[in-house]
């Protein structure tokens, strides 16, 4: 035949995998009797019989796809590629009553676009085949019975057959259920790296159903292949049935019973259940125990015999550290229990074999999605343990803290000795949300605030804010202090660790940004309790939790301002958020107010929380608006209302695509903003002004010519429990005034 490739001889293959792992792959494809095996970016070129690429379908745990080569081909533009893929014969590779589908991968200069090129090369293809037979074979981009490979590289292109078909070789045998958790080829890479042969027992902590499904399969010498219903290359011109009967059947005769129990570390059953239903509906016999954490598997007769151990926290991203610290404290109670001759294969975002003293054996960098993990292999004799603190809840028991920085003692004291101060504080004041820490110590430079729910006391939150370390500080013990401290925090205050919120922030040129948010905190919507309304906070969703604590001296004298206005009593809030401001004026006697802020998510929060508090109708407006335009359309407006009262808490800095001007900046922007909004202000009017700049300074002589004053009020409005941090923001009444000269 044209350009015939004799497929019982040597043929060239690829077999694809996640990047990082080539060189397990390339391991495995060589125990399975592969030639000329070389690991690539991404994939790994071997060669071999047409057996030996069918042999790699039926038995590789790690690899995505296995693609027999057809050709490579000049590939520079469009019709380059069309040329190229035309003189191949594909009537010897696709039937015409057959469907089929091209997977492009790679670019170039002039082919940026896979699916275009996809499309090129389907229609060489299609046309090619008209041209032998007349007959159009169909295209299937869902189920097609063939899978055309197209790897763009430059100007050149590897055209192949993928023997697997459609589905990935790591979807296992699961049909069109989703495998939870991580996936089957990074579980096998796991077992891969730690040696695991199957005839020993295996204990594992994870989620979701690979490893325990790798684990059986590698115990009892299931090959992967078997689980399919098909290979996926039976439609192609160059299948041999009966090649492919044969390697069936030998994979089929070469299962074995279980050699070894698997045992999966949880603290319940609920997850192993859904594993061991897994198992048995693919048909496997696996025994699958249930371990304890707080007695590792020490608990378990076959824990004495465990050459392995896997710990799965891929599932906690890399900014979560509140969960880190908490796998990690997980950790560190199964290992004790481990025969020390064992290893550990570590699976995490960021590292956990630094975090456990242990230098690893092996590291293997690798993507999950788009963001970075490691594997980590490691001697469970080279475990060191950490220093364990005393942490004293406000209960009087004592918990003893594992941290990786003997220096976190002190933190600890001293987040003790100013938590109890702080209590009494609170207890006189009735107040249940305050700051328990604010930089105290700088190498733990954090912002700890407490939220008591209002009714449930257990259910109170730990908000943890960090300022990120200046460059000059080592990164590793920047983040081994943070995870210290998250986890000694809960601890000194008596708080459920999952209540934690962490949020690590970076100083900007105006205060402080948030640069990353944590997802450590489950989304829940709590209610607290200030100056005796109820406000609803939610640490999951938004960058901020609903509420400033800093403001809470503001917010009560806006209430006493509000009570003292004349009629009618108006207010006005400016980029309003969540409208605690509101609920503060309206409970002072405020008649009719307005809450403007651009966000309309803000201001469904803000609406709840005045209906919450029974403010509710005509009276009380909230307006989805750009602040700044629309105080400027409202001083110019003819009828338009005027207030006895306005709070104008303004970012920053803002750059909002929705605004109408570019950007605000609060010291360049604030001497016109002001103006403007003094004149919404009625006769006897009062506006509190507000901003967080450290830097501030108001141009007081611009705002004089235009009739406007300021009072410094900012010291009587630092609560006791910022007065670390008078800085924290800067407040003024604004008045208008006869105009200067």
């Amino acid at each position: 035949m044209e350009g015939s490739i004799q497929w019982r001889y040597n043929v060239e293959f690829v077999a694809t995998c996640p990047a990082c792992l080539e060189d397990l792959l390339a391991g495995e494809l060589k125990d399975l009797g592969a030639d000329a095996v070389r690991p690539l970016s991404g994939q790994v070129s071997f060669s071999g019989t047409l057996e030996t690429g069918l042999r790699a379908c039926v038995w590789s745990h790690l690899a995505s796809r296995v693609i027999a080569v057809l050709a490579r081909i000049d590939a520079g533009s469009s019709d380059e590629l069309y040329a190229s893929l035309s003189t191949l014969p594909w009537e010897e590779h696709l039937g015409s009553q057959t469907s089929f589908m091209v997977d492009a991968h790679g670019t170039n200069a002039r082919l940026k676009n896979t699916q275009f090129s996809a499309e090129r090369a389907k229609d060489a293809i299609v046309d090619r085949i008209y041209a032998r037979h007349g007959l159009r074979p169909s295209v299937d981009r869902e189920r097609p019975d063939t899978v055309v490979s197209l790897r763009i590289r430059d100007v050149r292109a590897t055209v192949g057959v993928v023997l697997t078909g459609a589905r990935p070789l790591f979807a296992r045998g699961l049909g069109q259920r989703r495998q939870t958790g991580l996936r089957s080829d990074y579980a096998a890479a796991l077992i891969r790296m730690g040696g695991w042969d199957g005839c020993s027992p295996l204990a594992f902590l994870t989620t979701g159903e690979a490893l325990a499904l790798e684990a059986a399969l590698h115990t009892e010498n299931v090959a992967p292949g078997l689980l399919r219903p098909r290979l996926g290359c039976e439609a192609w011109g160059g299948f041999d049935a009966a090649l492919a009967e044969k390697l069936i059947a030998e994979a089929r005769a070469a299962r074995r019973s279980p050699q070894a129990p698997l045992l999966a570390l949880g603290e319940g059953s609920q997850s192993s259940g859904c594993m061991r239903r897994n198992l048995r509906e693919l048909g496997l016999a696996a025994e699958l125990r249930d371990g304890a954490l707080e007695d590792g598997i020490g608990s378990d007769a076959a824990g004495t015999d465990m050459r392995l151990l896997i710990l799965d926290g891929s599932w906690v991203f890399a900014d979560a550290l509140v969960q880190q610290a908490a796998l990690r404290d997980r950790v560190e109670r199964i290992l004790p229990a481990c025969p020390q001759t064992a290893r550990a294969v570590l699976f995490s975002r960021q590292g956990l074999a630094g975090l456990l003293g242990a230098e690893p054996l092996q590291t293997r960098r690798v993507l999950l999605g788009r963001a970075d993990a490691v594997m980590e292999c490691i001697e469970v004799a080279a475990v060191r343990p950490r220093l364990r603190v005393p942490c004293k809840a406000p209960d009087g028991s004592v918990h003893d803290v594992a941290v990786s920085v003997p220096a976190s003692d002190q933190f600890a004291a001293r987040l003790a000795k100013v938590a109890r101060e702080r209590r009494k504080w609170a207890a006189r004041e009735d107040i249940s949300c305050y700051r328990v820490y604010d930089a105290d110590l700088p190498d733990y430079a954090l912002a700890i605030e407490l939220y008591g729910s209002l009714g449930d006391e257990k259910d109170s939150w730990l908000s943890i804010a960090e300022y990120a370390p200046p460059a000059s500080v080592d990164a590793d013990l920047a983040r081994k202090r943070l995870c210290d401290a998250v986890a000694i925090a809960p601890a000194v205050l008596g708080i459920d660790p999952r209540h934690v919120s962490l949020r690590t922030r970076s100083r900007g040129r105006g205060g402080s940004q948030y640069a990353e948010e944590g997802t450590g905190a489950a989304h829940a919507v709590h209610i607290i309790d200030e100056g005796g309304l109820a406000f609803e906070i939610d640490f999951g969703r938004h960058l901020d939790c609903g509420i400033f604590l800093d403001h809470r001296t503001t917010r009560a004298e806006l209430r006493e301002m509000m009570k003292r206005a004349p009629a009618p009593k108006r207010f006005l809030n400016l980029f309003a958020y969540t409208g605690t401001a509101t609920c503060y004026a309206a409970d002072g006697g405020a008649l009719e107010t307005t809450t403007v802020d651009l966000s309309r998510p803000s201001l469904d929060w803000a609406a709840r929380n005045m209906a919450r508090n029974g403010f509710e109708g005509a009276g009380h407006r909230f307006v989805q608006a750009d602040a700044l335009a629309w105080v400027d359309e409202q001083r110019h407006a003819r009828g338009a209302s005027r207030y006895e009262l306005i709070f104008c808490d303004v970012p920053t800095f803002s750059n909002s695509a929705r605004m109408r001007t570019s950007s605000f900046d609060v010291q360049r922007d604030h001497a016109e903003l002001l103006i403007d909004v003094s004149r919404l202000l009625s006769e006897e009017g009062v506006c509190i002004f507000s901003c967080n700049l450290r830097s501030f300074k108001p141009d007081t002589d611009a705002l004089a010519r235009a009739g406007v004053s300021l009072e410094d009020i900012t010291a009587r409005t630092i609560p006791h429990d910022f007065e670390r941090n008078p800085r924290i923001h800067s407040c003024f009444i604004v008045r208008r005034v006869r105009p200067r000269g």
